[in-house]
């Protein structure tokens, strides 16, 4: 379960080396470490979705962020995503990134806007997702704004492609 305070952030990327990769999950959970407490899952490695490329790592982290807004959310998220490297306006759909901070929930909201949409749009149909949110807030949770619990969301991707590589880093 998720507290109604916490944030989830899916991290993800497949540009560098994987110790590079690595090194950037680490740096975006200190930086959220500095908001409010943090929680870390596993780490994976998945297959990609979309154009050929290198294999994802996926990780996600949950920070308990109380009084945080909606704006404030994606200013941090799209701020730290930059410091660690990103550059969107070039980026292809699906494409290679250096680090993916996805939103995947926030408490019980649901949330629909042109700048953000929690719980993550395509998380349902996300193995990658999935996996590191159940590592954090257990199957049974069930998705906002659905009547699916995260367990049952996770079985449906079950042929996804996913590779536990540490339980923590």
């Amino acid at each position: 379960m998720i507290g109604e305070d916490s944030v989830a952030i899916g991290l993800g990327g497949n540009i560098g080396t994987e110790a590079a990769i690595r090194a950037r999950f680490v740096r975006a959970r200190e930086a959220f470490a500095q908001l409010g407490d943090v929680k870390s899952a596993a780490l994976y490695r998945s297959a990609p979705i979309g154009p050929e490329q290198p294999a994802f790592l996926n990780t996600a982290i949950r920070v308990r962020w109380p009084d945080l807004t909606a704006p404030e959310l994606l200013q941090t998220v799209r701020e730290l995503e930059r410091l660690l490297g990103r550059d969107r306006r070039g980026e292809a759909k699906w494409g290679p990134r250096t680090i993916d901070l996805d939103v995947l929930v926030w408490g019980t909201r649901v949330i629909r806007t042109p700048e953000l949409e929690v719980p993550h749009p395509r998380l349902a149909e996300r193995r990658f997702a999935l996996a590191p949110l159940i590592d954090l807030v257990g199957e049974e949770t069930i998705l906002p704004g659905t009547h699916d619990t995260l367990g049952t969301l996770v079985q449906r991707t079950s042929t996804q492609d996913l590779e536990l590589l540490q339980s923590s880093w």
